[in-house]
């Protein structure tokens, strides 16, 4: 199998990607929307794995270019901001399936098996703490501003001191990624 992997974490993109890898399963990685549509045509994808957010794009965006070059791919969308909205507009665009995020690498390949989405899959089962939402604004804003601690802080409406001390902080953890 040949899979499509656009996710912005680096961390979880390598994770995902050697797990899926130790499975067998050729993958292609890509940062962001626009390294991913590069990639359309590049190589015969089965199936693609989205995250819905991505660097200045959704991962939304993907699913029609990409049902249009692969007419018979699996399309997921992986979400970390789960909602009943979002998953309908995933299924409407043409995604087989959904997942909130954390996903373990079976629940991926199991949803990418599955025709239709399970009804009763609880979209929000294991929401973000929200010190993780607040830490990964920060950093999509700032990554939006180049680095740039001021402006990033004037996007915020932050003082860049408060900016500077939260930057400094590690990162919340997420539920880590299990192999089963």
């Amino acid at each position: 199998m040949n899979l499509l992997l656009v996710e912005d974490d680096a961390a979880l993109a390598a994770a995902t990607r050697n797990s899926l890898e130790r499975r067998g399963i050729r993958v292609w990685h890509a940062e962001s929307a626009a390294a991913a549509r590069a990639l359309i045509g590049s190589a015969a994808f089965d199936a693609a794995v989205l995250d819905l957010r991505l660097p200045g794009d959704s991962g939304l965006t993907l699913i029609q270019p990409l049902r249009a070059a692969y007419p018979d791919m699996r399309v997921l969308l992986l979400t970390g901001y789960a909602s009943i909205a979002t998953a309908v507009d995933a299924i409407k665009l043409g995604a087989t399936n959904y997942l909130p995020k954390p996903a373990t690498v079976s629940e991926i390949l199991a949803a990418l098996q599955q025709d239709t989405p399970e009804a009763n899959r609880p979209v929000a089962a294991n929401p973000l703490p929200v010190e993780r939402l607040e830490w990964e604004h920060i950093q999509k804003v700032l990554a939006e501003h180049d680095g740039n601690i001021s402006a990033t802080a004037r996007a915020l409406q932050m003082h860049r001191r408060t900016l500077q001390r939260k930057l400094l902080k590690r990162p919340v953890r997420e539920a880590p990624l299990p192999e089963d």
